[in-house]
């Protein structure tokens, strides 16, 4: 999506209003508030190319995402997936057969994701991450990327943890705080505005999340450090860069500073 293009033209306004029966009344002027607005920005602008996902570096890190997300599901299984946004994942993860409810909180990100892909086993819905509408122990999984790092991080793990079955698994992506230029992007305010973030956006710290995840109650908890690709790297050194960073990924210490984490755990 070009950065000038307009919202969908196909944009259904009465999705605001299920926004508004969906969220607290106070959310125009809180954290939530402020995704919806962010929300409408990505839609503006072009979310992919914000995400970076539409580069030639960018395109390959997004299939390595899709395989880690994706390459536990079977058909049958009912999974969740969290802040679908455009739907760069969704429509992966439909090619699985499980049956996939994609949930986000901006009605112009749902819609753009309905347009890319309407898969009979794709259901697109209004959600607030760390207040499902869901009853308890409703999926076999629940899966995201790039998405806890904008929530309210306690209340969404205790909320996914409600939803799962017993023994249901989470699979994220997420940004790593110790990689020096996440660590940047994230806590300088005016660089998170120049790059596209959100202004509540943040990134994680292995040891800390694992311990929270630990005290939710989740059990088998993998968390991997991952990525030194950068998705501006130059075309004609993806291959050599790409090698060499999945050799970085292997390094004790070093392995710490990648860009990602790769998080997996079981109810």
């Amino acid at each position: 999506m070009s950065k000038d293009k307009e919202p969908s033209q196909y944009f259904d306004r009465s999705l605001e209003c299920e926004v508004d029966a969906k969220l607290p009344n106070s959310a125009r002027h809180d954290r939530i508030g402020r995704e919806l607005q962010h929300g409408r920005f990505l839609a503006q602008h072009g979310a992919g190319e914000i995400w970076n996902w539409e580069s030639p570096a960018g395109k390959l890190r997004w299939a390595r995402r899709v395989n880690m997300l994706s390459s536990h599901l079977k058909p049958g299984m009912n999974v969740l997936e969290l802040g679908c946004g455009a739907g760069y994942f969704t429509q992966e993860l439909a090619r699985s057969g499980a049956d996939v409810v994609a949930i986000d909180v901006s009605p112009e990100l749902l819609e753009i994701a309905r347009s890319k892909c309407s898969a009979p086993n794709i259901q697109y819905e209004i959600e607030n991450a760390y207040e499902l509408s869901y009853g308890d122990a409703v999926f076999d999984s629940v899966v995201g990327s790039s998405v806890l790092h904008h929530l309210e991080i306690g209340k969404a793990l205790r909320d996914i943890y409600r939803v799962l079955k017993p023994a249901g698994t989470i699979y994220f992506t997420e940004p790593n705080m110790l990689n020096p230029q996440i660590a940047i992007q994230k806590n300088i305010p005016w660089i998170k505005r120049k790059l596209g973030d959100s202004p509540d956006e943040t990134a994680f710290f292995r040891w800390p999340l694992r311990r929270l995840l630990e005290r939710t109650g989740y059990r088998d908890i993998r968390i991997d450090p991952f990525d030194f690709l950068h998705p501006k790297t130059p075309v004609r050194l993806i291959d050599r860069v790409n090698r060499f960073g999945r050799l970085l990924e292997k390094m004790p210490v070093i392995s710490e500073f990648a860009g990602s984490l790769y998080i997996r755990a079981v109810k």
